[in-house]
């Protein structure tokens, strides 16, 4: 085998491994916005929950005057 063909066969390699690893990044960032998705859907039922316990406890504000006016 002459160098030119174990350059060649070497950058092969290479971007076979390349090619495996933008695969796997690919598989694990398309599994991470599944999950990211999944707990903003959570955070927003929750905020929501939130919000209705809030306004349920929150005292009513009076609106008269206060007595030093």
């Amino acid at each position: 085998m002459t160098s030119a063909d174990e350059r060649l066969t070497g950058l092969e390699v290479l971007a076979a491994e390349q090619e495996r690893t933008i695969a796997e990044l690919s598989a694990q960032l398309a599994e991470q916005w599944k999950i990211i998705e999944a707990l903003r859907r959570k955070l927003d039922v929750l905020t929501d929950r939130f919000l209705v316990l809030e306004e349920r406890s929150a005292p009513a504000v009076p609106v008269d005057k206060p007595p030093h006016w």
